[in-house]
C-alpha cells in the first residue's frame, strides 16, 4: 500500500526514520524539533515562495525537521502531521519553553508593551500558542505578557487546558472571515482549515484535508434525500469540500463563491455546488 506524502515524509533521498523498511530512501533521519515563531506559517508543495500553499501552521506549533537548505525547512508538523516546505526563518530550535495559553479570540495584536495604544508588532490567530508570564493591568486593561515583554489582551487567551466544547460556536466566530486556500487561520481559511480549528479549539486535533476528515471524523449516517435529519455539529461532505451544520437546515463553510465564511441554507448549497463537484458524498456526526 503506497503511503500518502502529505502524512508520510520521505523523499528518494531523505526519509523519516520511522519509515525505515516501508519505503526506499538513500538517508533516514529522525528530525529536529522545533516550533513556529511566525504568526502564521505557510507549508508549500516545494522549497519555493511561488510553490502551492497545502496548510498553515500557527504560532506556538511544534514540528520535526527534517532537513534545512538555502532558507528552506523540510519537516512535518506533529498535531497534524502534514508534511512540506516551509521557511526557515520562521522556526526556533529553542524548544524547552512550554506554552501556558491559547489564543481564543478569532484574531488579536500583539503589542510591544501592555499598552493598546503603542504600534502592534504582529497579530496573532486563534489557536496560536504563547507563554504567558504575567498578567498587568494598565488603564483598566489586563494584558497577557509573555516572556520578551510582549504583551496581548489577557481577555484573548486562555489556559491551553481550557477547551470550548461547542465547536459550532467557535466556527460561528469566523463567519466572514475570507477565503485563502490551504488557509488555517483567522485571517484566511478553507473549508477543512474551517473545521480543523474549530474542533482543535476542543481539545481535540484532526487531520487537515477534506478527505482525510471525511475517512477519519466521527461516525457516517444514513441520510433522507433531502437531509432532514440533520443536527447542529453534523459534517456534510461534498468531493473537496466540507461544511458544518449549524442547525437542521443551514451550512456554514468557507468556500469559493463568496470567498469568505459563510452561512446558507444547505439546501441552497447543494444546488450551487452540484452541477461542479456533484452531490454530497457523507453526512458524519461526531
Amino acid at each position: 500500500m503506497s503511503l500518502d506524502r502529505r502524512l508520510n515524509a520521505f523523499r528518494p533521498d531523505l526519509a523519516d526514520e520511522a519509515l525505515q523498511g516501508r519505503v526506499e530512501a538513500e538517508r533516514f533521519v529522525a528530525g529536529r524539533p522545533a516550533v513556529v515563531t511566525a504568526p502564521v506559517l505557510d507549508l508549500r508543495h516545494g522549497p519555493a515562495p511561488d510553490a502551492g500553499l497545502d496548510t498553515q501552521f500557527l504560532m506556538g506549533d511544534r514540528v520535526r525537521v527534517f532537513e534545512t537548505a538555502e532558507g528552506w525547512a523540510w519537516l512535518q508538523g506533529e498535531r497534524d502531521g502534514y508534511v512540506g516546505y516551509a521557511a526557515e526563518a520562521a522556526l526556533s530550535f529553542d524548544v524547552a519553553v512550554e506554552p501556558t495559553h491559547l489564543v481564543t479570540a478569532p484574531r488579536s495584536f500583539l503589542f510591544p508593551r501592555p499598552e493598546l495604544k503603542s504600534p502592534p508588532v504582529a497579530a496573532l490567530s486563534m489557536g496560536s500558542l504563547v507563554t504567558v508570564g504575567s498578567v498587568e493591568e494598565h488603564r483598566g486593561t489586563p494584558y497577557a505578557v509573555l516572556g520578551d515583554g510582549t504583551a496581548l489582551a489577557a481577555a484573548h487567551v486562555a489556559p491551553v487546558s481550557a477547551a470550548d466544547y461547542d465547536f459550532v460556536s467557535v466556527a460561528e466566530r469566523f463567519l466572514e472571515t475570507p477565503y485563502l486556500w490551504g488557509g488555517t487561520s483567522g485571517f484566511g481559511i478553507d473549508c477543512s482549515g474551517l473545521v480543523q480549528l474549530s474542533i482543535r479549539m476542543t481539545g481535540t486535533d484532526v487531520l487537515r484535508d477534506t478527505d482525510m476528515q471525511e475517512a477519519s471524523i466521527g461516525e457516517a449516517l444514513r441520510t433522507d434525500t433531502d437531509y432532514s435529519s440533520l443536527q447542529r455539529g453534523d459534517l456534510v461532505f461534498w468531493k473537496g469540500h466540507v461544511g458544518i451544520m449549524v442547525d437542521s437546515a443551514r451550512l456554514l463553510h468557507a468556500n469559493g463563491s463568496t470567498m469568505s465564511v459563510a452561512l446558507e441554507p444547505l439546501d441552497l448549497a447543494i444546488a450551487r455546488i452540484q452541477p461542479h463537484y456533484g452531490l454530497p458524498t457523507s453526512v458524519r456526526r461526531q
